[in-house]
This record gives structure tokens, C-alpha cells and sequence, in this order.
């Protein structure tokens, strides 16, 4: 479990954290030709090895590395034939996912070296990693044909809603780790107020219904998260 965590990490960071979407772009434009795309698997091996610590693990990472190209190619080529781009994007996601605990499994269990990475907990940082920009833009993926059909208020802050999300599910996570179930509750209702006069004056029930389904949704992922660190 502690070596799955740690290359999930490391998926997580470099497929969410360090790929800004001038690299997307650039990659569905060019596909195999695309710089970017092996600037992205290079990082997936460098970051790898950083957070497994063990040399010895090389063939692990390589193997990742491999995979993770190969499925982001099939992905670039692939997506063109689906009716809804987000499709390939879950597939894409799921197969990485499996190669990923496909290495974790049959590699075994390591020794850890150096006494932070002793001491420090995979779960709860794979917890908060991806309930940050991971869990935003998986939350966009969902959330991409409602917000065509509204007016979004475009005078707001750039990317409020994003980072609003972030910290709200952070909030909800660290109250399930203090077993504070009362809080998320405050939580929740405090956010509700706050947007209340908003809705109100906008008169706008597609608004109201988007909205509300991305709350939900969002504490929902933050709930579920927090139950698996505790519970699994």
C-alpha cells in the first residue's frame, strides 16, 4: 500500500500539478509529435524516483514511464472518435491508475530510507494532493456540459470558484481526520449563506441547480476521500 501510494502521488503530481494546459494543447494538436508529451513522461520518471527515494526501483519507474506514454498516445489518438471528449479522458485516467497498482503489487514492499520519509504519511498527502487540483478539474470534467447551458458571472475573481473548491475540500478532509462531523455541517452552511443573496437576485434556477449539484459533489469527493484515509 505504501509503494502504491507513492507513485499515485507522483501520477497525481506531474499528470495534474506540473502539466499546464498550453502542454494539453499542444500535445492534442501534434499528438506524437508534441514536445510536451515527452517532457511529461521524462517528469513522470524523475518525480517517480524522487518520492520512492530507491535507486533500486528504477525498473519500477521505467516501466510506469513506459505505460503512462504509450496510454497518453493511445488517448490523443482515440479521443477524436468519442461523441464526449471527457470519455477518454476517465479511461485514460483508470488505465493509469492500474498499471499503478499493477507495479505496486507485484514490486512489493520496500524499506523506507531517511527518517522523514519514514515518518511522513503517503495517505493523508495523497489525500490532499488530490483533493486540490485533481479533484478540481475531475470536478470540471463532470460539471463541463451544465456550465454551457448557464451565464456564468464573468465580472467574478479569475479561477475563484476553482480555489474556493480547493480549500472547501481541504476544510471537509481535515474535519473527518478530528472526527469534527459538526463542522463540515457549519461548513456547509456557512457557504449557503454566503450565496444566498447571489441567487436570489439572480432569479436564475439553472444556476442555483449547477451550483448546488458542484457542492455536493465537491463535499461529497472530500467526504469519501476522508473515509478512505481513515477507514481503508
Amino acid at each position: 500500500m505504501t509503494l502504491f501510494l507513492k507513485i499515485f502521488l507522483a501520477h497525481l503530481i506531474v499528470d495534474f500539478l506540473l502539466q499546464p494546459d498550453r502542454w494539453v494543447r499542444h500535445k492534442e494538436m501534434h499528438k506524437a509529435k508534441s514536445k510536451y508529451l515527452y517532457l511529461h513522461v521524462a517528469l513522470h520518471f524523475v518525480v517517480t524516483m524522487l518520492l520512492l527515494w530507491d535507486f533500486s526501483y528504477w525498473g519500477l519507474a521505467l516501466i510506469i514511464t513506459v505505460s503512462h506514454y504509450f496510454i497518453d498516445l493511445l488517448k490523443l489518438y482515440a479521443t477524436p472518435l468519442f461523441k464526449h471528449a471527457n470519455i477518454p479522458f476517465f479511461i485514460d485516467q483508470l488505465l493509469h491508475i492500474l498499471v499503478l497498482y499493477c507495479c505496486a503489487f507485484y514490486g512489493g514492499l520496500w524499506e523506507h530510507t531517511g527518517t522523514f520519509f519514514r515518518q511522513l504519511d503517503w495517505g493523508m498527502v495523497s489525500g490532499i494532493v488530490f483533493l486540490s487540483f485533481p479533484a478540481a478539474i475531475i470536478m470540471g470534467k463532470l460539471l463541463e456540459r451544465m456550465s454551457a447551458q448557464i451565464a456564468l458571472d464573468h465580472d467574478s475573481l479569475p479561477n475563484a470558484g476553482k480555489y474556493i473548491g480547493i480549500i472547501e475540500r481541504l476544510f471537509v478532509f481535515l474535519f473527518i481526520l478530528l472526527g469534527k462531523w459538526a463542522a463540515i455541517g457549519l461548513l456547509i452552511t456557512a457557504k449557503s449563506v454566503f450565496r444566498f443573496n447571489d441567487l436570489k437576485e439572480s432569479n436564475n434556477r439553472k444556476l442555483t441547480e449547477y451550483i448546488l449539484i458542484g457542492t455536493l459533489l465537491s463535499f461529497g469527493m472530500a467526504m469519501l476521500t476522508g473515509l478512505l484515509y481513515v477507514y481503508v
